[in-house]
């Protein structure tokens, strides 16, 4: 009886056993799977967005890079330098070390703006090269000639002969948003075509890199990744407008490392447009040093807000100056527009040309003016520049006065300084930025006027005097 009882027990215990698993399984809700369909329902509400973002919401570049990685080419450069090493045998006939040319070849991209063959790019890509060629995204090759380039902006203007070209169409950098979808196109590591996206990480980055004294650096910044061999390739909107010429990285590898840069297409549009109709960029001045002002300037300058540029010095007789602006004034909007930084500043003025009129807003002991002045020239005028004819640049090099700071410095009483080389008889001679230029042809210098009339226009070089930027004197005599 016992164990009868026993099994009873154990048998009742088994049957509500499967009814407790029955009603949990088929009364009581179930557990909420993820990918279940009912998935939105059963979640919190805060979690909802998080997991069921629709694959059709998604951004789709596909069709933005098949159109435009045809308007992007793998720009390819030779350039002969001079490499002395030494060789007893020729040192045995001609007693002194042995030079020979050494090919140094160099890669970037390029962007076509016209269907005739303009294409921009880099001045860092093809600076001092003696050959630049062109492949296209079909794989034809052209020679390209440099129609013109602009160490300022580190923009080169480059054409080839051919037509029906597709092209890329100019956007807005000044409508960019941060976060903003962006995408670039170029040829990293000689690999072609290649395609990557971020979004805007920031605006008027000024990064010094330029090795100009007139640079203009304003920056996109972008967390697209771009690689050697970017250089002067496209940034595009998700609409496939030029936004900006892809530029440059911050990496301590040498490669991508989470940033990139790119020059916004309103100030390449800019310089493009002066290159083809002057041969040479107009570029427009105020005479002004400028700096950001930061909280520790606005306290030491009782200065208001922390916001705006600071004019740290004026140029006497510039434009500036003219128009009644002193030092310490804070300069908060060019045109209307804002200017919360120096590099902002420099952007809207780049986009302007010598002789335009412009109101600036300017913040002195705390009251706000409005101040018009002309822009001018880097001579000093207001009037433009043609290529070739009083441009202050002869024998390949573009000059300017010394300051009274300057003669100081160096003890000398005249000179013209070197601010920028390109292919010409200075080259040559290893003329570089930064050299001061006392006498030609026996002749003081004190002014572009006095080496033209030195030189006879141009075309008479005979001696040459003057100082490396390490203080050194140099001396020339040329036969005749």
């Amino acid at each position: 009886m016992k164990g009868r009882r026993i099994t009873g027990t154990v048998a009742i215990a088994f049957l509500s056993a499967l009814v407790a698993l029955f009603v949990y399984t088929r009364l009581l809700d179930k557990p909420v799977i993820a990918g279940n369909e009912n998935t939105e329902e059963q979640l919190p509400a805060h979690f909802t967005n998080v997991f069921t973002v629709p694959q059709e919401g998604l951004v789709d570049f596909s069709e933005v890079a098949e159109n435009i990685v045809h308007t992007v080419v793998h720009v390819k450069t030779k350039t002969l330098q001079s490499s002395s090493y030494h060789d007893p045998i020729m040192e045995f006939f001609y007693g002194e070390s042995y030079s020979k040319p050494r090919e140094v070849r160099g890669f970037g991209s390029g962007v076509i703006i016209s269907d005739d063959g303009y294409i921009i790019t880099n001045n860092h890509v093809v600076e001092d090269a003696d050959e630049v060629d062109v492949t296209l995204n079909d794989n034809r090759t052209f020679e390209a000639s440099i129609i013109g380039r602009d160490p300022s902006t580190d923009i080169a203007l480059l054409k080839i002969e051919s037509g029906g070209l597709p092209y890329v169409r100019y956007g807005d950098s000044d409508q960019l948003k941060l976060g903003q979808w962006v995408i670039a196109i170029g040829n990293p590591f000689n690999l072609t075509s290649t395609v990557t996206a971020g979004i805007v990480s920031a605006k008027g980055r000024n990064l010094g890199l330029i090795n100009d004294r007139y640079r203009i650096e304003s920056f996109i910044q972008t967390d697209a990744v771009l690689n050697q061999g970017n250089s002067g390739g496209a940034l595009l909107n998700t609409v496939g407008q030029l936004v900006g010429i892809t530029t440059a990285i911050i990496s301590p590898s040498g490669a991508y490392a989470g940033n990139s840069f790119a020059i916004p297409v309103n100030i390449v549009k800019k310089v493009v447009e002066d290159l083809m109709q002057y041969g040479e960029v107009q570029r427009a001045i105020m005479g002004v040093s400028i700096t950001d002002v930061t909280s520790d300037l606005a306290e030491e300058e009782n200065i208001s807000e922390v916001k705006g540029v600071y004019v740290t010095d004026i140029v006497p007789g510039g434009a500036a100056d003219k128009a009644g602006l002193r030092n310490g004034d804070v300069v908060l909007k060019f045109e209307g527009r804002k200017t919360d930084t120096a590099a902002e500043l420099q952007e809207q003025i780049s986009k302007k040309r010598p002789g335009e009129k412009v109101t600036l807003q300017v913040l002195r002991n705390k009251k706000k003016r409005d101040y018009e002045l002309i822009l001018e020239n880097l001579s000093g005028g207001t009037e433009i520049v043609q290529a070739g004819k009083d441009s202050g640049i002869i024998f390949g090099v573009r000059l300017e006065p010394l300051s009274l700071a300057e003669k100081s410095e160096y003890r000398i009483s005249n000179g013209m300084k070197v601010i920028r080389v390109q292919n010409g008889r200075f080259d040559d001679l290893g003329i570089r930025v930064g050299y001061i230029i006392f006498e030609v042809n026996g002749k003081d210098i004190n002014n572009y006027e006095d080496i033209k009339n030195a030189t006879e226009d141009g075309t008479e070089l005979r001696s040459l005097k003057g100082l490396q930027s390490n203080g050194t004197y140099f001396s020339y005599q040329f036969r005749r």
